[in-house]
């Protein structure tokens, strides 16, 4: 019987009420804790957590390299400086060593932090930082928050669920065997996700789903896979880490005083777009884990 995986959710910021703390992503946790194998053991043991400093190393990501966890899912909600120069140094080294990454930000410059980690770094775009190469890019699609300035791509209101596409060949983490096309559909929309790309230096990189601005109908990239390589272990790289938050699972659940955009209600009254979006949280676990979907 092979051994659990053990997963940390980290976020980079102090554990604030008012926040995207790592309490507001408990449907997530959840979900992972709760997979069973054929025996009914836990395939996942799951460790969720914020900072324990607003500055210098973390204890825990400063030496994740020498830690027994097997991922990091890292949800960036810093404004940029949610990681110190040691943590970044020591989950490059636990990616090199063949631990697996899931690395996710938002809009504009939140979550800019993680583009000094090696090579996952360098997928996602910023405003002031590791800008889209493209400048016909730099635009925005949500109008609802002015403040808010590019990347900034409006798939639907947080509460909301949106229609994904598969770009080039399926990648194991959009596989679904119950879909009649053997793909996920859906994930949760946000009104201003990031920007991600595969970093044309590095052919372990593609994108493989991509999302439409329910506004000006633009595409934007939603994920990009790193494949196991001499680089180190397997990444995905989201375009916001809404697509795992509470909030955007089932807006009940709240969310911080600061969001001001009205959700929406699609998600939870939708079965297969929840069950998509679990789905898809599984298969990212077991892709990273190197296990069969």
């Amino acid at each position: 019987m092979a051994a659990p995986i053990r997963i940390l959710l980290q976020t980079t910021i102090v554990p604030i009420e008012d926040d995207w703390h790592i309490g507001r992503f408990s449907m997530l946790r959840d979900t992972l804790a709760g997979l069973r194998d054929s025996n009914g053991a836990p395939m996942i043991l799951v460790t969720a957590r914020d900072r324990e400093t607003a500055s210098g190393p973390d204890a825990v990501l400063s030496t994740i390299d020498k830690s027994d966890y097997d991922q990091l899912w890292l949800f960036a909600v810093d404004t940029g400086t949610g990681l110190d120069t040691e943590d970044c140094a020591a989950i490059s080294r636990f990616r090199k060593n063949r631990g697996g990454l899931m690395v996710t930000r938002d809009h504009m410059d939140l979550g800019s932090s993680v583009c000094s980690l090696g090579g996952v770094g360098a997928a996602h775009y910023f405003h002031s930082t590791n800008q889209e190469p493209d400048p016909e890019r730099h635009c925005i699609d949500d109008s609802e928050t002015p403040t808010i300035l590019w990347p900034n791509y409006h798939s639907g209101a947080n509460g909301d669920f949106q229609e994904i596409e598969i770009v080039g060949p399926l990648h194991p983490v959009f596989a679904d065997p119950e879909d009649e096309g053997g793909m996920l559909r859906y994930l949760p929309a946000h009104p201003h996700e990031g920007a991600v790309g595969a970093p044309p230096d590095d052919p372990s990189a593609r994108v493989i789903a991509a999302g439409k601005s329910s506004v000006t109908g633009r595409s934007f990239n939603i994920a990009v896979a790193f494949e196991p390589s001499e680089a180190g272990g397997p990444a995905i790289a989201q375009s916001t880490f809404h697509h795992f938050a509470d909030y955007n699972w089932d807006p009940a659940a709240g969310a911080p005083s600061f969001v001001s955009e009205p959700p929406g209600d699609a998600l939870p009254r939708t079965p297969e777009a929840r069950r998509s979006t679990q789905l898809y949280a599984r298969n990212v676990a077991l892709w990273l884990a190197g296990r069969s979907l």
